[in-house]
């Protein structure tokens, strides 16, 4: 076998991009789905095949030797071909037929998309529609590679180093303009009203995991020099709820999810005063719109919502 195949194989290119992006195998391996000696053995075989280490090692961090940033534009280069090469196929395949891979960011509530997936697949049977969980980061990636054509998930995002990707690369629909809401204890507060993060600086938290995108505008509203009093995560909605109703702790969710479940829900909700406004979005790559059985997905998306609003839905 030719060593240039073992170079141009996606996979092993993709693998080498994500240790780039982590710098840290461990966690390369696990957003990978794949075991740490896996993802070591197919590097090595790719320094093998190239004749020069592309990773160096200083104490435990991981550095890019030469040859790694060479292989590392090139291994951009190649991928954005590939993906270019598979939108152009899909281009010219059938409206009604076919599959859509839609991924969704892990702490959003999915319900009212799953309401229009079913209508969809009364009209539109010969399409398979695969819907999957991740977060941010996977969702990124897989948008990048192209192993998904559509995300739903926060906007604005910080995942991506560079956010002009974002303009020029990707297009996105507008579902909900949402709010972040903190479901409190105190008795001090009147419900749907807004306060200073201040007076909730020494309360205990139920909270989702570091790196979640509510965890993250949370800490941004404590500031630095404050730290949210953390005691227990959960990465799903539910159990941070029912957490918090059966504890002294309070706990933060999206106003979407809210809405949605709010006769369950006996804790004060309250906004944080001068909060970030955020958004549910679909996001996917420029010229996705292009391939019919996905424009025909957001134009039945848009008749959904005509018939009755993404936020009257949740209520």
């Amino acid at each position: 076998m030719p060593k240039t195949d073992t170079i141009l194989s996606a996979k092993s290119l993709r693998y080498f991009l994500q240790l780039i992006d982590t710098m840290n195998y461990t966690q390369a391996a696990q957003i990978l789905g794949i075991t740490q000696p896996a993802l070591t053995q197919q590097i090595k075989k790719l320094e093998h095949a190239i004749g020069a280490p592309l990773f160096g090692q200083m104490g435990k961090k991981l550095y890019l030797t030469e040859a790694g940033k060479e292989m590392q534009s090139a291994a951009v280069e190649l991928l954005d071909t590939i993906n270019s090469v598979v939108d152009d196929i899909q281009e010219f395949t059938q409206a009604d037929k076919g599959s859509i891979s839609v991924g969704v960011l892990d702490t959003i509530d999915i319900e009212i998309f799953r309401q229009f997936v079913v209508e969809f697949n009364k009209n539109y049977p010969r399409i398979q529609l695969n819907i999957l969980t991740y977060n941010r980061q996977e969702l990124w990636r897989r948008l990048d590679n192209n192993t998904i054509d559509l995300a739903i998930m926060y906007l604005p995002d910080n995942t991506k180093r560079d956010e002009i990707n974002l303009q020029h690369q990707y297009d996105h629909m507008e579902l909900f303009k949402d709010r972040l809401m903190i479901l409190t204890h105190k008795d001090t507060v009147e419900a749907k009203q807004a306060y200073p993060i201040s007076r909730f600086t020494r309360r205990k938290w139920v909270s989702y995991p570091e790196g979640s995108y509510l965890t993250q505008l949370m800490k941004d509203y404590f500031g630095d020099k404050n730290k949210p009093i953390v005691s227990l995560t959960f990465s799903k909605a539910k159990y941070l709820i029912e957490t918090a109703q059966t504890t002294e702790y309070d706990t933060y969710i999206s106003k979407s999810y809210y809405l949605a479940h709010k006769k369950d829900i006996n804790l004060t909700p309250v906004y944080v005063k001068d909060d970030k406004d955020f958004e549910i979005a679909m996001v996917y790559r420029k010229g996705k719109v292009e391939i019919p059985r996905i424009k025909n997905l957001l134009e039945e998306w848009k008749k959904f919502l005509d018939k009755k609003d993404y936020s009257s839905r949740l209520e």
